[in-house]
């Protein structure tokens, strides 16, 4: 894993997440071959849902994610580092760029709480999705690798890569509205109108696509830019962080959270809606889901862009629900980074966007 200083860095372990680091050190040199202290730990400052560590050592750096607190004050399957772990090993050994992964434990006595350790990948996490410090033609890099490692993410066989057992069969649409309608519910701080007509619209409007049963993929969940790792020098991406939410699903309800950027106005969400993208050098957003469509076999790029707006709306709600989940613990004292109570004030604007595009569609689309 790697957050640059020049992007987030570090600072000292926040006292809501700090450890006993002798204990840590300890662990891991019963636990992981060739360790050697001493252990200096650093926290990111990103990471608003499973804090993050950079662990130094005279010979070696890693990196270090943990649940935020004892799974007993978490809410059922949030957090599941041990989803990330066990997904990012499988991935591995595949064309997906990820991190090797180390070591997991899950014995809270070690730490207070589940970890798990990965190498450092060192390059740049590029933050802004409308890459003011490149040209045109350096811009259209880096969207296209992006689309590039999606497409190799969704072209993977789940069941060649050890990750058959990873997601349950079928209605994945049905099961994730109902899981995130749920997860919104259990985390209302003010109640958000958008979202309750969301809830009944989604599961009335699922198109046929979207019931595909033959159309089974490893989903990152949250692949956008800043999950991203690229190389020092090249526009080629060296890996892809943060895979808490992965699951198995339907590639389109992941390709289609990637693609909300194309909507979402820039600002707190960092998106790239309203901007000049041909003057930019970024693709528009037809033409980006063209490419998927080459990259992944698919022949129906026109076809796909039809059912946009139910996918859209999907994610709308999908990542609004992720972000009242924020707010819920701004107000419990357990979100992670400074940036979480931000984050949180966004659910409303999501959710209503998500409204009206399931009523309207999408513009441009």
């Amino acid at each position: 894993m790697s957050i640059p200083e020049a992007n987030t860095g570090t600072k000292p372990v926040t006292e809501q997440h700090a450890f006993d680091v002798a204990r840590l050190e300890q662990y891991l040199q019963a636990h992981l071959p060739g360790f050697t202290g001493p252990l200096v730990v650093e926290q990111f400052k990103g990471g608003q849902s499973n804090p993050t560590y950079k662990l130094l050592t005279p010979s070696r750096t890693y990196a270090m994610r943990s649940k935020p607190g004892p799974a007993a004050k978490l809410l059922p399957s949030a957090h599941a580092i041990e989803r990330e772990f066990r997904v990012m090993r499988a991935l591995h050994a595949t064309g997906v760029p990820v991190p090797e992964m180390l070591v997991l434990c899950e014995d809270e006595a070690v730490i207070g709480r589940a970890f798990y350790l990965m190498e450092f990948v060192g390059g740049r996490v590029l933050w802004d999705q409308s890459l003011p410090a490149f040209d045109p033609a350096g811009r259209g890099e880096i969207y296209d690798e992006m689309n590039r490692v999606i497409a190799a993410l969704h072209s993977v066989d789940p069941v060649a890569a050890g990750l058959g057992d990873y997601g349950k069969p079928g209605n994945y649409f049905e099961r994730q509205i109902g899981r995130w309608t749920k997860q919104y519910q259990a985390s209302i701080t003010e109640p958000i109108e958008a979202m309750d007509r969301l809830i009944d619209w989604l599961p009335a409007h699922i198109p046929d696509s979207a019931r595909d049963a033959s159309r089974v993929s490893v989903v990152h969940g949250d692949y956008r830019l800043d999950n991203l790792v690229f190389h020092p020098d090249e526009p080629r991406i060296v890996a892809v962080l943060d895979w808490e939410l992965s699951t198995l699903g339907h590639p389109l309800a992941d390709f289609s959270y990637h693609c909300m950027s194309w909507h979402i106005p820039p600002g707190s969400f960092r998106g790239i809606g309203g901007l000049d993208h041909a003057r930019l050098g970024i693709p528009s957003e037809k033409e980006y889901v063209r490419r998927y469509c080459e990259r992944t076999g698919r022949a129906d790029p026109e076809a796909v862009m039809a059912d946009w707006n139910f996918y859209l709306a999907y994610n709308l709600f999908r990542i609004a629900g992720i972000l009242q989940g924020i707010a819920k613990r701004v107000e419990a004292g357990t979100a992670s980074s400074a940036q979480a109570r931000q984050s949180a004030a966004g659910a409303r604007p999501l959710a209503e966007m998500g409204w009206r595009i399931a009523q309207h569609g999408a513009p441009g689309a």
